[in-house]
């Protein structure tokens, strides 16, 4: 049986499940154009450190992109980030494994954000630093099943054991990264979407004397 086949139909059934769970978050088409941009920072991001394997900004820009914003915008930036930087990349089977994996990253964040309030740049560093493994076992999963054989206990460690010294590298990257710089990006951001949302209600307003 192609295990490899059957996971990734399996995994394209949910990202497809979840973008529509995602798409009915009501925004406006001034916040749809920001999260687009958000997407394509995140995405271009991978692309300049792509000589260094999992020191790259995506992760840490999807997190704070689903502070602000919520869950189903965090899903959406996360997902389509890995989607585009793709195509600069090179598409295969490891990509739907990337849009789910920052897909989750972007909504779970967005959760933890909204159940700790008053969360601290330090807790956002630890939540980093813990989706640098997370993300990385998420893939290692995508890489076992489709690239392995025998699919066994001994070929699932070894599997992830391999990956070790990369995800290390991608935790210690979001850890700095939350750490220094996401109090200053989150204020940036809430200002955007603040003045979108005071934007839209002055509308509505005019339209409705």
């Amino acid at each position: 049986m192609n295990w490899g086949f059957i996971s990734t139909i399996i995994i394209l059934g949910a990202i497809v499940i979840l973008y529509l769970w995602a798409q009915k978050a009501a925004v406006s088409s001034k916040e749809i154009a920001l999260l687009a941009a958000l997407s394509a920072i995140a995405a271009l991001g991978r692309v300049p450190f792509a000589a260094i394997p999992s020191v790259q900004p995506t992760t840490f820009v999807v997190m704070l992109t689903a502070c602000v914003f919520g869950p189903q915008a965090g899903f959406m930036v996360g997902a389509s980030a890995a989607l585009v930087s793709n195509f600069f990349l090179g598409q295969g089977p490891w990509t739907p494994w990337q849009m789910i994996g920052w897909g989750m990253v972007g909504a779970v964040t967005a959760y933890l954000y909204r159940l700790l309030p008053g969360l601290k740049p330090v807790g956002l560093a630890c939540i980093g630093l813990v989706w640098g493994y997370l993300f990385g076992w998420v893939q290692n999963l995508g890489f076992w099943i489709a690239f392995v054989y025998p699919l066994n206990l001994k070929s699932f460690l070894a599997a992830y054991a391999s990956s070790l010294i990369f995800d290390s590298l991608h935790a210690v990257c979001n850890f700095c990264f939350c750490l220094f710089l996401s109090a200053p990006v989150i204020k940036i951001l809430q200002e955007y979407k603040d003045k979108i949302y005071y934007r839209n209600i002055s509308s509505d307003d005019g339209k409705n004397p």
